[in-house]
């Protein structure tokens, strides 16, 4: 059965604007689009209703970030497709420093369908992220089981993964089975894999698209920007709870049969 998997960055948000913006959920770390970045999304949801019905996402996966579900929730609404929150798709933190607290959590599907309706709150995400950041490989490795995990799981073959830059790489990457492979991706930026066969995926047009932005690709980022010290990531502050601070569940939520190796799907 063909299938298809689309990956999209959120939209231009207001932190990159202003220093004064407000967290609509009193995430830290979490604010919402810019004006500007729900322009972007009016223009995403245009693309995606203009393709053929069999090409069109039936499901859509979407970090717990403000600013991600914005930018899927009109997608869902105008295609009158369930939004699930994937905690598993969250924004990459690098490793906190030693004895300076743990990285936010942002809220449930539960907590966060107040501010979105559409949000189906009736699975819960097959990942949960470490607390205490991750580096380059751990944000890969995250990303792989997330999906491996989701296409064993989806009761859909054409599905939209709304996330962050470094997150999206990470996904492209491992769908295109090449750990390295050059992205940068921009703002509500889109990249189209279409499977053949059983577990093999191929991209469709170039990666990381801007094709139907007005403005092309704004804000770009790649794993190249990423500042290091001695070969490892630079260290990121926590929040402020205290080093024994229990950080909860992390990993991966579901077990996965033994022959889930690569990443196909159930279907």
């Amino acid at each position: 059965m063909e299938g298809y998997i689309y990956i999209a960055r959120h939209g231009f948000r207001l932190s990159w604007i202003t220093q004064t913006w407000k967290s609509p959920t009193a995430t830290p770390r979490d604010p919402p689009l810019a004006a500007y970045g729900h322009d972007q999304t009016k223009e995403m949801t245009a693309y995606f209703l203009a393709l053929p019905a069999h090409e069109r996402p039936t499901v859509i996966y979407s970090s717990p970030y403000y600013r991600c579900l914005q930018t899927a929730n009109p997608v869902a609404d105008a295609l009158n497709i369930p939004l699930y929150v994937e905690h598993g798709l969250s924004e990459w933190y690098m490793r906190v420093k030693p004895n300076t607290g743990l990285l936010p959590r942002p809220h449930h599907a539960s907590s966060l369908k107040e501010h979105f309706p559409n949000i189906d709150d009736s699975r819960q995400s097959v990942y949960l992220p470490s607390r205490k950041g991750e580096d380059i490989p751990e944000v890969h490795r995250r990303a792989d089981e997330t999906l491996k995990a989701l296409l064993h799981t989806a009761n859909s073959p054409r599905m939209l993964l709304v996330t962050h830059a470094a997150t999206a790489i990470a996904l492209i990457r491992g769908l295109a089975r090449d750990p390295d492979l050059p992205v940068r991706v921009g703002c509500c930026t889109i990249t189209t894999f279409r499977r053949h066969g059983v577990i093999n995926w191929h991209p469709i047009g170039d990666l990381a698209s801007a094709a139907h932005l007005s403005n092309g690709v704004e804000r770009d980022w790649g794993f190249e920007d990423v500042s290091l010290f001695n070969g490892e990531v630079v260290e990121d502050e926590g929040e402020g709870e205290g080093p024994d601070t229990d950080q909860g569940p992390v990993g991966l939520m579901i077990d996965l049969p033994m022959q889930v190796t690569e990443i196909s799907p159930r279907l």
